[in-house]
């Protein structure tokens, strides 16, 4: 069980209580999720809290790294309200979830770029050049270019896509987490680390991981933990 590699100290009635608290977790964010067309910005007042909000740069491109942690849809939606957001997106097998979630996004404002296009790299740099916030979720063993870097403990193949292309750009990279909290969503934007064209890719990508595994570690049962985040994929790892 992964929750148990990740906790090997917790007793395993803690691990149980803790998926299982999971499972209830994702059937409100599932709900939350159809729910999303009514946020405006005076439901987003009654049911978000917000840290951090000081951290958001209207108009500057930045980089936004955050994991499956709490409801990672309501964190964009969120935002959106208040400053350009663009998602990088892999296309569901459906076609009409696809256009399901693409025009729920859209009545935000939020742009979506498919991970699979072949003009996905170019949509991105102008997204970050036009002042958006171009949003990731990195704590996933996906079909992507990775390097492995720790994760509780362990190496785990991590995308390395959103750090270089931070590099390449020099644009600043922020944290954005959400998690219930006392009967609302609360999301915190963490201070964006500024990135030069020196810094290292592998080195940032194992900063990212590690403030993801901070937050998951705030609220385990609020992270999807029957993901295999260490499954080898020897075709995408990239040997730094």
């Amino acid at each position: 069980m992964n929750i148990a590699a990740a906790f090997p100290d917790w007793p395993r009635r803690r691990h149980l209580a803790t998926i299982r608290a999971m499972f209830h977790h994702l059937g409100k964010t599932l709900a939350e999720v159809l729910w999303l067309p009514n946020l405006d910005a005076e439901t987003c007042a009654r049911t978000t809290t917000f840290e951090g909000l000081e951290n958001l740069r209207p108009g500057v491109g930045m980089i936004g790294i955050t994991g499956h942690c709490g409801n990672w849809d309501w964190i964009a939606h969120a935002i959106a309200l208040r400053t350009p957001v663009t998602v990088l997106h892999r296309g569901r097998d459906e076609p009409k979830m696809n256009l399901f979630i693409t025009e729920l996004r859209a009545k935000v404002g939020i742009s979506t770029i498919d991970r699979g296009s072949t003009a996905a790299g170019r949509e991105m740099i102008r997204a970050l050049r036009n002042g958006s916030i171009l949003a990731f979720l990195i704590d996933q063993n996906i079909r992507a270019e990775s390097v492995k870097v720790p994760f509780f403990g362990r190496p785990a193949l991590t995308p390395i896509g959103p750090a270089r292309l931070a590099v390449r750009m020099g644009v600043p990279i922020t944290r954005m987490f959400c998690e219930r909290r006392n009967g609302k969503l609360h999301i915190r934007i963490l201070e964006p680390l500024l990135v030069s064209t020196d810094d290292d890719p592998v080195a940032l990508t194992a900063r990212l991981t590690a403030d993801i595994e901070a937050q998951i570690r705030r609220v385990p049962a609020q992270w999807v933990w029957m993901h295999n985040r260490y499954k080898e994929r020897p075709k995408w790892e990239v040997r730094s």
